[in-house]
């Protein structure tokens, strides 16, 4: 007996309703859970510019990184029976920061890390630099600031036709201006400029407690190193990673380039971990996703801060990797490290 031709197109329309319902939830629905896993062991000398280089270098240093995906039902499901998958809650990560400005955080962290690492490396190779600001960073632009002007992961590059020094020198401008006044503001955001006309609103100094006029937006400085000797400038190419776990292996090529033979000695070394100016390694998140990504890009050598190394060495016991683990807390013990091994056949 046939079904009415309205009882079967009821019913056709109800499955593609529960499908599309099925594939919105899966797929589309946002749930408040981040997955790391492991991300790329990148090599860093394409990502550095030095002068006068020494090009002997036959190894090879790289910085590795996690990867992190703001996860759907369907990536919540498949992490489930992934043992490289981390499942963290998106509140724990980001705590009341918004997706955008964590982003922009970790790109101001990734910027820091490439000054500091420049910093560290003239240091080992004892080439004299002064240090100076590049450009103020928008971290984020407060429910009272100026949020149709600015975004997180702006970069300031001038106020009235001024470079800045500073944020002391951005509040010093902005002294002799009243709230309300409007002032011209030029911004680098996604590599292009961006021209705005910004009202001046009320912000709280932190210092006195008091009131004066401002942009509206949390701001940090970026450093820019610059050697007193000629020939020596360092610079890098943008990339697309965030953070500053990269510092140590930025520092190791740097310096790898500025003096004479080759540290990697043939080898593929790996690692991570914070550096400061003086050369300080510090430590990280993520370091088992790391070793992992190192041991799949066939790394000998993986680099690590001691305060990661447990952490690391059980990780890499568990996937079975012949890669060396070498603890370290300083870019002095790298080097030395490099420089006692033999050079590879």
């Amino acid at each position: 007996m046939r079904q009415p031709k309205r009882r079967v197109g009821f019913r056709a329309a109800a499955y593609l309703f529960t499908f599309v319902v099925i594939l919105y939830v899966v797929v589309f629905m946002n749930t408040p859970y981040i997955v790391y896993q492991p991300g790329s062991a990148s090599e860093v000398a394409p990502m550095i510019h030095v002068q006068n280089a020494d090009s002997s270098e036959r190894g090879t240093f790289m910085m590795t990184t996690v990867s992190a995906s703001y996860a759907n039902v369907a990536l919540l499901i498949a992490s489930v029976f992934n043992s490289n998958a981390e499942i963290v809650l998106k509140e724990a990560r980001l705590g009341d920061k918004t997706e955008q400005e964590y982003a922009a955080e970790q790109v101001y962290y990734m910027d820091s890390s490439q000054s500091f690492a420049v910093q560290a490396a003239y240091h080992a190779a004892n080439i004299p630099y002064e240090d100076v600001v590049d450009y103020l960073f928008v971290f984020s632009v407060p429910a009272t600031g100026n949020q149709e002007q600015f975004k997180p992961g702006d970069k300031i590059v001038t106020v009235e036709g001024q470079t800045l020094s500073g944020p002391e020198a951005l509040s010093a401008l902005l002294s002799s201006k009243k709230v309300g006044d409007k002032v011209e503001v030029v911004l680098q955001r996604e590599g292009k400029e961006v021209k705005e006309q910004v009202t001046l609103v009320e912000v709280k100094d932190t210092k006195t407690g008091t009131s004066k006029p401002g942009l509206g937006v949390v701001i940090g400085a970026v450093q820019k190193v610059k050697p007193k000797a000629a020939g020596k400038t360092v610079s890098f190419v943008s990339t697309d990673v965030g953070g500053p776990s990269a510092g140590l292996m930025f520092t190791m090529e740097i310096y790898n380039q500025l003096t004479p033979g080759d540290l990697t000695k043939g080898h593929r070394v790996a690692g991570t971990g914070t550096i400061d100016p003086e050369g300080t390694v510090g430590a990280i998140g993520g370091v088992k996703h790391k070793i992992v990504a190192a041991d799949r890009e066939g790394a000998e050598i993986f680099f690590v801060p001691v305060k990661n190394y447990e952490e690391a060495k059980a990780k890499a016991d568990a996937i079975g990797t012949s890669m060396k683990l070498v603890p370290v807390s300083t870019l002095a013990e790298a080097l030395k490290y490099m420089e006692e091994l033999p050079v590879k056949p």
